[in-house]
């Protein structure tokens, strides 16, 4: 799972004014004739591929040296660093988190609107994140949400992917019907994140998309989600899928019993993120593996939610911000990226990526990343949103409708 994903914003307090951070920016010296630019990431998995990349930079431009910082509970040490006025020169955050637009709202990044290296990455990718129609990131890779599913076992049983979602709970009856379990998931509060994605996508194909699910579920009204409502009840027809139809005991099953469940081949499609894979087939799955994105009410109307991974911005402070421009140039570049996604498999905006035939597992989602059949994770617009995943399980546990909408209503009515 992606860490961003699981953070809960918190009350943002930005103790400092944007006069302030021309005093409190960290100055990097210059050594030996260097210029020295801090590199603030968050992908731990990735360090030494972010190192590589590094080196090849430098090799580059012999006058640049890039320090890179991966620490544990780097988001932690962000919002304190930035707090602090301790803001490195180059950052991997996360645009479609509010701390995120909170920061930029008050002036710690650069921004980015019109520079040429934006040419580089897909139409419309960096334009996502913007605020207020200013551009502050560079959203390199992306992640997804999907399905993911047994091929094999499909084509065995002559099982289709789903186009629709009456296709979808047709497909669901066949599964069970043949005898097998048609679902490996983690039906519980302590990993009600695996839900997330399900939940979200719901609303937003039901609702025609980002704008319609927020629409319906914080921009509305106080107490405006009610069982009556059309939109609700499919909803929680879409969400039902899941009960019962999950493996014995999903109620009480981790994220990690899931995967195995899948990899196993005891349950055929696994709800959940394109992060996922990598744990999936570490437990050599003896089946080939595939993925399909959530089905709308029809045909061509399937969308995926998912949002920026390794995004990067540019302190608008930093001392050395020419040298900063340059190394955020050149991530978007063929030479970087290319490297970066060969091992850790993203969707990548960078249009000179080579990425035919390369992780055909979840092509059948990340094909729709960085185009209109994306949505942002809603809670973009949220001001915290572990409680939805809570209401998202309890639901299908207890399939109390009357509940669902009480924990709705109690949740995005704070935000109202």
């Amino acid at each position: 799972m992606k860490k961003w994903m699981k953070w809960t914003v918190a009350t943002l307090s930005i103790g400092f004014t944007v006069g302030a951070l021309g005093a409190c920016g960290k100055e990097n010296a210059k050594n030996d004739g260097k210029t020295t630019i801090e590199f603030f990431s968050q992908k731990k998995e990735m360090k030494d591929t972010l190192e590589e990349i590094i080196s090849d930079f430098e090799k580059e431009n012999p006058d640049i040296k890039v320090k890179l910082t991966n620490v544990p509970d780097a988001g932690t040490v962000l919002k304190t660093r930035i707090a602090s006025g301790d803001i490195p020169d180059v950052i991997n955050s996360y645009p479609q988190n509010a701390d995120f637009q909170e920061w930029a709202k008050a002036g710690v990044f650069e921004e980015l609107t019109g520079k040429e290296y934006l040419t580089n990455l897909k139409e419309g990718s960096a334009e996502t994140y913007a605020i207020e129609d200013k551009i502050y990131s560079v959203p390199l890779t992306s992640n997804a949400w999907g399905f993911f599913y047994n091929k094999d076992a499909f084509k065995e049983l002559g099982l289709d992917i789903p186009k629709t979602w009456d296709e979808f709970e047709t497909l669901v009856k066949d599964i069970q019907d043949k005898d097998r379990v048609p679902f490996a998931a983690s039906i519980n509060t302590a990993d009600s994140w695996t839900l997330n994605g399900y939940h979200q996508l719901a609303w937003a194909t039901v609702n025609g998309g980002f704008d319609g699910a927020e629409d319906a579920l914080v921009r509305s009204k106080k107490g405006a989600i009610k069982v009556s409502n059309q939109d609700f009840k499919e909803v929680v027809n879409e969400l039902s899928l899941l009960s019962g139809t999950a493996q014995k005991n999903a109620n009480g099953a981790t994220y990690d019993d899931a995967v195995a469940t899948f990899a196993k081949g005891d349950a055929l499609i696994f709800p959940n993120g394109t992060w996922a894979l990598p744990a999936v087939k570490n437990q050599k799955p003896e089946f080939e593996i595939g993925m399909f994105a959530y089905p709308g009410l029809k045909e061509n109307e399937e969308l995926t939610v998912g949002a920026a991974d390794l995004a990067v911005s540019i302190n608008a402070k930093s001392k050395q911000k020419e040298a900063s421009e340059k190394f955020v140039a050149y991530l978007t570049t063929k030479d970087a990226m290319q490297k970066y996604y060969d091992v850790d498999g993203s969707p990548t905006s960078v249009m000179a990526v080579e990425t035919e035939n390369k992780f055909p597992e979840t092509q059948g989602v990340s094909q729709y990343v960085f185009t209109d059949k994306q949505i942002v994770w809603l809670q973009k617009e949220w001001t915290s949103e572990e409680s939805f995943w809570h209401a998202t399980v309890d639901y299908i546990n207890s399939g109390d409708e009357e509940q669902l909408a009480n924990n709705l209503n109690s949740f995005f009515d704070t935000m109202k």
